[in-house]
């Protein structure tokens, strides 16, 4: 309804675009902008790289981590697969022995608890829980990580703009684009589909590219809505 009922629509890709037109929007309401998203990522990135001291802190190195952020209620709230992920999570560090940082909601903390799953926890020699991180200290993890495995819709797009492969802890995606372009998978909670998904991710080249624009899409919105504006005087 409101996209039907706006004058102007911002596009973040083609495939958006192509959406919206299948739903017999007026074409000449719709642009392609890119996502804000870049402009955000790439500005903070910045400032991430000469603010944040998280790597230090947690004595890491560049390419030399696996970095997980999974908090969906349907993935921790659920016994099955809850398990199935943690499972995952402890092939990956027997196959490759380098730390998994996992900064941990509370919330999901209690469930593993609640639902008996510490023991699995315990087993896995190479995982880091830590405190939620602030913004600039998340994406100097993610920016520096060998692999991101997440069910954050958000993060799937960051990794893809910067060029981090990417595993999704989920059935479906809303950012089909980043399965399009390569730099995401869908592996679900199944423990030995998790692996052989990342198995496949850290065996890509990470040259995909970047579906969602070039970080001015800020400023397209801005003219766009200006031009507009000023059409409406005349």
């Amino acid at each position: 309804l409101a996209d039907h009922a706006s004058d102007l629509l911002f596009a973040p890709t083609e495939k958006s675009m192509n959406i919206l037109l299948g739903e017999d929007v007026e074409k000449e309401k719709v642009s392609v902008t890119g996502n804000t998203i870049v402009d955000s990522v790439m500005q903070n990135k910045e400032l991430a790289d000469r603010k944040s001291r998280i790597l230090e802190t947690l004595n890491l190195k560049k390419d030399e981590y696996f970095l997980v952020t999974a908090h969906r209620q349907e993935n921790v709230d659920d016994k099955e697969r809850l398990s199935g992920m943690l499972s995952g999570f402890e092939k990956l560090s027997d196959k490759y022995n380098i730390p998994i940082i996992y900064p941990i909601h509370p919330r999901t903390k209690k469930m593993i608890d609640k639902l008996g799953l510490g023991h699995i926890v315990e087993k896995i020699k190479n995982l880091k829980l830590i405190d939620p991180v602030g913004f600039l200290d998340f994406l100097q993890l993610e920016s520096n990580a060998k692999l991101v495995l997440t069910d954050s819709g958000g993060v799937q797009e960051e990794t893809c703009i910067l060029k981090v492969p990417c595993v999704t802890l989920r059935d479906n995606t809303e950012r089909p684009e980043t399965l399009d372009v390569g730099s995401n998978i869908l592996a679900g909670c199944d423990a030995e589909k998790i692996i052989k998904c990342a198995e496949i991710m850290l065996g890509k080249e990470r040259n995909w590219k970047n579906p969602f624009g070039d970080g001015t899409s800020g400023k397209r919105i801005v003219e766009l809505c200006e031009n507009y504006l000023e059409k409406g005087k005349k």
